[in-house]
């Protein structure tokens, strides 16, 4: 059996330390071109980590006979369940020490199978970590803890189908286990999409994706998973929640609100009614350039305040810019994308570009309604956008420390955030590694009263101790993002690496109520252990 794990529906093997496809990782010959651009970093790169290396060990639980053709105990997906995907996880396999590798890794079918492996683990001190599409970046699937007698991965995967659709009411039941392009292939047929579009879309899915409250490509309106939710059914150490379908409701607070964003800490979630909406047919998309950084914020927030509300609107600092290949004049540079199901959208694009040059926008010659890209900057940050984070791992193996970060406040406070993050957390990258570090921001999401800014931290790393130096990054910028008032994750999730700063952020009222219902909701406190409330 390969060192991988295999997505539904496909013959490309996933990487099982790395992001996505293997067969998609840099060769060792690009990133030794791609390090010799980084200095500070290894004159080789370090050798792709197989599991046949990992020492893992016999499991310290074994299920009963009547759960046994649910669960494995083989190596190989067990490795592959061990964490997610973000850059302290990439290290740590390629230096070997991917942490605690769970006993066992559990595929249920059905509501009843998560039951009963619930009430089995709770009986037994085992921990249960649900796991999706593994693609978290904020140790949200793993185990860190030493409380617990055995820890389980439970595997939503089998559970991938789009149960029912209502035509009417333009939405559909869909399993929580489903990966992105399966769900929208089932929904195609029927003219319609959930339009949510993450970066991880290709390897996540809808029950990740509720779980964490996850933020899609779309820049305005709908931009997270919270807009298309219906109704959740959740099943719980206590019992199952199934709340009503309704468009809206003043009834108390919402029961889905609760499991949005639980990380898998209060229950699993086994399926949702979600909202959908036809196809698009129109796109139109262009680009401009901006010279001072700070007057294309002005005119991206006279953008979001308008009532254009573009598809895309994500501006790239003059680093990101470069990076991305859409820019080689030093110039910041916005990205302006439209689409509709229902009518040509060329009209709203040209308005927002006289929004956009008013505050010293050049160019953007807009595409034809066809929905081509625009230009050679908006081909290029979408074909850079995709391939970036096969990209980071490359550099990982060339000793990099390169990773992301984002968050999101109001316009009043953006610039001056924007500038201490750059100033502060490069300060640190240098101090820490004895190399200047590249600190790059490109605005993602774009609301009337504030956006998300998304930062890329590129430094060198020292042998060894790549992850403690971006750890020390992470709490540098941590502390930016609690003084000027801004969230410590605008759709990335809290995990295990965001607790600090989501317990400075959350009201402590709050927390004692969270408390509480963790210890309602699972009273052997074994979901997810360390997410969210110890």
């Amino acid at each position: 059996m390969p060192d991988a794990t295999t997505a539904p529906r496909t013959s490309r093997v996933r990487s099982w330390w790395g992001w996505g496809w293997a067969d998609a990782q840099p060769d060792d010959a690009e990133c030794t071109a791609m390090g010799a651009l980084l200095p500070g970093t290894l004159p080789r790169p370090l050798p792709v980590p197989r599991i046949a290396d990992q020492h893992i060990g016999r499991p310290g639980a074994e299920p009963p006979r009547s759960l046994a053709h649910l669960v494995t105990a083989d190596p190989e997906p067990r490795a592959a369940h061990a964490m997610g995907k973000a850059y302290r996880d990439v290290i740590r396999a390629l230096r070997g020490q991917p942490g605690r590798i769970p006993d066992l890794v559990a595929h249920p079918t059905r509501d009843q199978d998560v039951a009963d492996l619930l009430e089995w683990a709770g009986q037994h001190n085992v921990a249960v970590v649900p796991f999706g599409g593994g693609s978290s970046v904020t140790g949200g699937v793993e185990y860190r803890g030493d409380t617990h007698h055995a820890v389980m991965s439970l595997d939503l995967t089998a559970m991938d189908q789009v149960l029912e659709i209502d035509t009417d009411s333009r939405a559909a039941r869909i399993q929580a286990g489903t990966f992105g392009p399966a769900l929208e292939d089932q929904l195609r047929p029927h003219g319609l999409t959930l339009r949510h579009f993450p970066q991880s879309f290709e390897f996540s899915t809808l029950g990740g994706w509720l779980a964490t409250r996850a933020g899609g490509h779309y820049a305005t309106g709908r931009t997270h998973i919270d807009d298309f939710t219906q109704s959740l059914r959740v099943v719980t150490p206590a019992g199952t929640s199934a709340s009503w379908r309704l468009p809206a409701s003043g009834a108390g607070p919402s029961p889905d609100r609760l499991f949005l964003g639980s990380e898998g800490a209060l229950g699993v979630i086994t399926e949702a009614w979600v909202r959908l909406q036809e196809r698009p047919r129109h796109r139109a998309s262009a680009s401009l350039a901006f010279t001072d950084f700070h007057a294309a914020l002005q005119g991206v927030r006279a953008i979001a305040q308008s009532d254009l509300a573009p598809a895309n609107c994500r501006l790239l600092d003059s680093g990101e810019a470069a990076l991305a290949g859409a820019s080689r004049d030093g110039s910041a540079v916005l990205v302006l994308g439209f689409e509709s199901a229902t009518a040509p959208v060329h009209a709203q694009l040209a308005q927002a570009l006289d929004l956009a040059r008013a505050h010293g926008g050049r160019g953007g010659e807009s595409a034809p309604e066809a929905g081509a890209p625009a230009d050679a900057a908006v081909g290029a940050w979408r074909s850079t956008f995709l391939r970036m984070p096969y990209l980071r791992d490359g550099l990982a193996r060339m000793g990099a420390v390169v990773e992301t970060f984002e968050t999101a406040t109001t316009w009043n406070r953006l610039p001056a955030l924007i500038d201490a993050i750059r100033t502060e957390v490069g300060t640190a990258a240098r101090d820490i590694t004895g190399h200047p570090a590249t600190i790059n921001c490109r605005l993602t999401h774009v609301y009337p009263d504030g956006a998300a800014p998304y930062f890329t931290v590129l430094a060198a790393g020292r042998p060894g101790d790549e992850v403690a130096i971006w750890d020390h990054l992470k709490s540098v910028a941590g502390d930016v993002l609690h003084r000027h008032r801004a969230t410590i994750t605008h759709h990335h999730a809290v995990g295990r690496d965001h607790r600090p700063g989501y317990d400075r952020q959350r009201p402590e009222p709050f927390a004692l109520a969270l408390r509480a219902a963790k210890h309602a909701l699972d009273p052997h406190g074994i979901l997810n252990p360390g997410v969210l409330v110890d």
